[in-house]
């Protein structure tokens, strides 16, 4: 038999709000360290995004590389499969794979193709081995595969979806010749698959948007376990249990604070995936978003801001992270003061503060059913939108403020 544990979207070097995450990944992969004996798992596989950027700060490749270190320390038989994802640079995690090679960790930041532009499908190829050293699975680890990487197709299909289709084709035929009876085939993929569910705010809709989310179908019945990054939710594609985003490890949005974060640990055996677990991974830092359905009046949140029993006595890095949302009928100058006060003495981070107003959801084309579009002015505008947040009429001083930046745009434009 031989254990997986998947994980991927690692983000490392992510920001929330301003707010540094090192703390929280720190303690996320000494806790994935420890799991991958408590689980007494053959591999490893981390499927894109491990860093929040192309250009990652130097602590999160630190954290990294000090990290896949101590894997080959603890673990020296643990192999490791690391792809790239949409956020991270494919030269970046390929320039150290010499190196990396001798820590039993398989880099594949980005594909090759020669000057034929024929795939190198033996890059993409890693054998994994169980505790006795016989080859178990072949995982075609393919990454986050741009439209550079794709070659032309026939006419009538969809150059995306079937230049995808195609580097997983020649990749898995590859494999099938190099797997023997039993041995079961696995693969990677770093993108966004049909009917697959995003997170607010965290996620993008990659290769050409949702339009071009790749069909479940791109992974043949024959490949044991699919192991997915890109979304944030752990979830499972298309009815295919066995083709499966691991989810990302940690929050990372204020809105992915209402589902658990977890790696997956897989067994294959006898060529088939016979079994997965999710396992939740601790949540150091809690975020708090209140109220946590509709926004509330200032008072109101005043009121919950000061019965929130969070002792300053915590250790600071532990202080959840806090979003406030409020019901306003007009502009409050003291708002941001009000908030602080109420939050005074105790072990809280303050991240955003969300401004609701009651007409903010009606169109202005409703409250101008009077006027074609060729009569409405710039004032019409201003003040018909002012009138919808805060059901009065703007005053003087902001009129006054609004025609000087009016004049002034104008005049840049030469009109």
């Amino acid at each position: 038999m031989l254990r997986i544990i998947h994980t991927a979207d690692w983000h490392l070097g992510h920001t929330l709000h301003g707010m540094s995450r090192e703390y929280e990944h720190k303690k996320f992969l000494d806790w994935l360290l420890d799991t991958l004996g408590e689980q007494v798992a053959d591999a490893l596989i981390i499927a894109g995004d491990v860093f929040d950027s192309a250009n990652p700060p130097a602590k999160a490749q630190s954290m990294l590389y000090h990290f896949l270190a101590q894997v080959n320390r603890r673990y020296p038989a643990l192999q490791v499969v690391l792809v790239g994802g949409n956020h991270d640079s494919a030269a970046r995690l390929d320039a150290p794979q010499p190196l990396l090679k001798e820590l039993n960790v398989h880099v594949v930041g980005g594909i090759n193709r020669g000057q034929d532009n024929s795939l190198d499908c033996k890059q993409l190829l890693v054998p994994l081995a169980d505790k006795q050293g016989n080859i178990v699975a072949w995982c075609v680890a393919v990454p986050f595969l741009r439209p550079g990487d794709l070659l032309p197709v026939d006419e009538g299909e969809d150059p995306l979806i079937q230049g995808v289709r195609d580097i997983y084709r020649e990749a898995l035929i590859e494999a099938r010749t190099q797997a023997l009876p039993g041995q079961a085939l696995l693969a990677t993929g770093h993108c966004y698959m049909v009917g697959a569910a995003l997170s607010e705010l965290s996620e993008r809709k990659i290769l050409g948007g949702n339009q071009h989310a790749l069909p479940v179908d791109i992974f043949p019945t024959d490949i044991a376990y699919a192991a997915l990054g890109h979304l944030h939710l752990a979830q499972s594609v298309g009815g295919r249990e066995n083709v499966r985003y691991s989810g990302s490890p940690i929050p990372l949005s204020l809105s992915e604070n209402v589902y658990p974060h977890q790696v997956v640990s897989v067994d294959i055996e006898a060529g088939a995936c016979v079994k997965w677990l999710p396992i939740r991974v601790p949540r150091v830092v809690e975020i708090l978003r209140l109220p946590p359905k509709e926004p509330l009046p200032l008072a109101d949140i005043l009121v919950l801001l000061e019965g929130l029993d969070l002792p300053e006595s915590v250790p600071e890095q532990n202080w959840p992270y806090l979003e406030v949302s409020v019901l306003l009928d007009r502009p409050e100058p003291g708002l941001r003061r009000s908030i602080d006060e109420a939050l005074a003495g105790k072990g809280v981070r303050l991240l955003k503060i969300s401004t609701h107003y009651p007409g903010e959801r009606a169109s202005l084309s409703e409250s101008m059913p009077e006027k074609n579009l060729q009569e409405i002015t710039p004032d019409d505008v201003f003040s018909r939108r002012y009138q919808q947040l805060h059901d009065d009429l703007p005053p003087k001083a902001l009129m006054d403020a609004f025609h000087e930046m009016l004049e002034q745009v104008q005049q840049g434009s030469g009109q």
